[in-house]
């Protein structure tokens, strides 16, 4: 009894392992956009709106009457225009935190995921937008004595600046993430840039 249940504990792991696992995700040339999870991923692909460039070794996602080949890579159909776009995908928290080296900007506590806040450098209350160039990585104690004043009336200033940091922070976590993935180096141009360095 006791083997069957330590079975099924591995199994639920391998497949929430599995679940969280990311893809590469491919403009219709080529160009790197981002990293997707694998059901995001197989929606994508089943659906009609990208295909499959690279698989992720023997790995299969397996439902009750299919099985999938698991992607490490897939390219969309249709070209999306990027540009028009950063300005928006900017602002979201991860890419914050990230930008910001899991840092609190005001005391320089690194933090993991749930240990930071985002704080808007200028509040919100007094017309402080919501976009990459207005917010930093907070840690709980700073953003709370931060509260709704600038930096400067509370006297925290900010350790860097915040609009220097927004140019490519998609680019800044893709790499990172490839450290693990060969199959991803190709796509994010990181073979060309070992031969310069070598």
């Amino acid at each position: 009894m006791m083997e069957n249940r330590g079975s099924s504990i591995l199994d639920l792991l391998g497949v929430s392992m599995t679940l969280t696992r990311k893809v590469l995700l491919l403009n219709a040339s080529y160009e790197a956009l981002g990293i997707v999870n694998v059901p995001r991923s197989v929606r994508l692909v089943w659906k009609g709106s990208a295909e499959v460039v690279e698989l992720d070794g023997e790995r299969v996602l397996r439902s009750q009457h299919f099985v999938f080949p698991q992607p490490s890579v897939i390219r969309l159909i249709e070209y999306i225009d990027v540009r028009g776009r950063q300005g928006r995908s900017s602002t979201k928290r991860s890419r914050i935190l990230a930008r910001d080296g899991y840092r609190c900007q005001y005391c320089g506590t690194r933090g993991g995921l749930f240990d930071l806040t985002i704080d808007h450098i200028i509040p919100s209350s007094r017309g402080g937008r919501t976009v990459a160039e207005n917010l930093c990585a907070a840690c709980f104690a700073c953003n709370q004595r931060k509260g709704d004043r600038t930096p400067e009336e509370a006297r925290m200033p900010l350790l860097s600046n915040p609009a220097a940091l927004t140019y490519g922070m998609d680019r800044a976590v893709m790499p990172h993430a490839a450290e693990s993935r060969p199959e991803w180096r190709k796509y994010l141009f990181m073979e060309d840039a070992e031969l310069v360095v070598a």
